[in-house]
């Protein structure tokens, strides 16, 4: 009955660990990259007008961007024109992607369903790809026989980079609004495997906005960057989901005509990823830090009077964060204020402090899909005498997350014991921080300290709200002085 249970958990996370759009975001992570690399050999880049040079063409381009690719998207059009051998080509151009690295054919199919289910097998069973694109137009029926395994993906076309896009998929129907938006909203019902994105051009930032309101969760295989015309920094600004991810900007002429592949793609990815940085500081300086104070005020996280805290120090009012943890809801929204100051961060694993942390590291774990260690407070007295839970290697780098800082100086004694272990320690995230004087203490010791939101800008956040009288508000910032 054990082995059961054990070989039924295996095959969960096995199931789990194949999940295309699992894989996906892994890769993302793993990667700290958007970059989607096409691989279209045109016969103008090629050497000789042969399939073996665009397998060659194409084999040069994946080992010169692998290192900067979340995924490659080779265009099955460049190897079919060369029949029976390109198809060959095409096959060893797929098999030639490290394991780690999603493959998207880009072929564009949309047929009744049993031609459907024909070029399903075609794409994921004889070629390899890990998803493909696809054409809406037949309805449904046409796009179901690539959803049926969760492994594999599909890409909807919805607002594409051509010229003509707009004389069909920006005519109003139903109520009124553009046809893409409909395809938006139907591929999102049809997504029972959570398997499903769509593609949606960067060159019109308008469309991919409001592609994004409507569809605020899925991934979108995004071309038009570059040769299109298309703006990187509009797109991104308009496409990208709150947690920084949910984009795949797709280049391919401009890599494809590099003098080095290798260092273009290594310039787009860090160019994507500074938008990704400019645009979390300024979520978390707006929206974000409003969505905290409501949502600590919601929880009966803050209240007002006379307090001593854990430093000593009298304060006017208390956190007690604690009380997060009975409000699922809460969580979520301290979760992804968390995921997106993690983002950025180069680490291995997230280490909680106890007792606080620990609800709220769980959280962000679940959300970021990163493993979670945690010190024990008191070395553990039987068993495995543990000082640190959870499974870790030394030599890895994990971030540090707490609920709230006031000095830094309580954080050192953690971060002893994990160094100990032979972890690295680079940054300290927490969700409230109430002064300054934490981001000089960690910083003198070597440490980045990065806040959700400082208790400043709670308290302005609580007086405009109302939650707070004038009084209240000007004893409290005297004390944080």
């Amino acid at each position: 009955m054990v082995s059961q249970v054990l070989n039924g958990q295996k095959n969960a996370k096995l199931l789990l660990n194949k999940h295309f759009v699992s894989r996906l975001a892994r890769r993302a992570r793993e990667s700290d990259s958007l970059l989607c690399v096409g691989l279209d050999p045109h016969p103008d880049l090629l050497a000789q007008p042969t399939a073996a040079a665009a397998r060659d063409f194409c084999l040069r381009l994946i080992s010169a961007c692998a290192p900067y690719a979340c995924a490659f998207k080779p265009n099955s059009a460049f190897f079919e024109a060369f029949g029976g051998e390109g198809m060959g080509a095409l096959r060893d151009v797929i098999s030639a992607v490290p394991d780690s690295i999603p493959v998207i054919l880009d072929a564009k199919r949309g047929d009744i369903c049993s031609t459907a289910e024909a070029y399903e097998r075609a794409a994921f069973d004889t070629l390899g790809a890990d998803a493909l694109t696809a054409s809406p137009y037949l309805g449904r029926d046409s796009v179901a026989p690539f959803l049926n395994r969760p492994e594999r993906g599909v890409f909807v076309l919805c607002k594409t980079s051509n010229p003509g896009a707009d004389e069909f998929q920006a005519l109003p129907v139903g109520s009124g609004e553009p046809l893409y938006l409909q395809v938006a909203r139907q591929a999102q019902r049809w997504s029972e495997n959570d398997n499903l994105g769509l593609v949606v051009g960067a060159t019109d930032p308008e469309a991919l906005e409001k592609v994004r309101s409507v569809a605020p969760d899925m991934w979108f295989l995004v071309p038009g960057v570059g040769a299109q015309g298309g703006d990187l920094e509009a797109a991104l600004t308009a496409g990208l989901r709150s947690d920084g991810l949910g984009m795949l900007v797709s280049v391919s002429r401009s890599l494809a005509m590099a003098t080095d592949p290798a260092a273009e793609a290594r310039s787009l990815r860090d160019a994507i990823n500074d938008v990704r940085r400019r645009l979390s500081s300024r979520r978390t300086a707006g929206s974000d830090a409003r969505q905290i104070a409501l949502t600590l005020l919601r929880a009966g996280c803050v209240r007002f009077g006379q307090f001593t805290l854990r430093s000593g120090q009298r304060s006017s009012f208390y956190l007690d964060l604690r009380r997060l943890a009975s409000h699922p809801w809460a969580l979520r929204v301290v979760a992804a204020a968390f995921v997106r100051l993690l983002r950025p961060l180069e680490f291995d694993r997230l280490a909680a402090i106890p007792y606080a942390a620990l609800p709220i590291g769980t959280a962000v774990a679940l959300a970021g899909d990163w493993p979670l260690i945690y010190p024990r407070r008191e070395k553990k007295a039987h068993g495995t005498r543990s000082v640190i839970e959870g499974e870790y290697n030394p030599g890895e780098t994990v971030v540090l997350l707490d609920d709230l800082i006031t000095t830094g100086e309580s954080k050192f004694e953690t971060i002893q014991k994990l160094e100990s272990a032979g972890l690295r320690v680079r940054d300290l995230v927490v969700l409230v921080a109430r002064g300054q004087d934490a981001n000089e203490v960690m910083a003198a010791a070597g440490y980045c300290l990065h806040a959700a939101v400082d208790l400043p800008r709670l308290l302005c956040e609580w007086r405009e709200m109302g939650a707070v009288t004038p009084e209240q508000y000007s004893e409290s910032m005297v004390d944080l002085e």
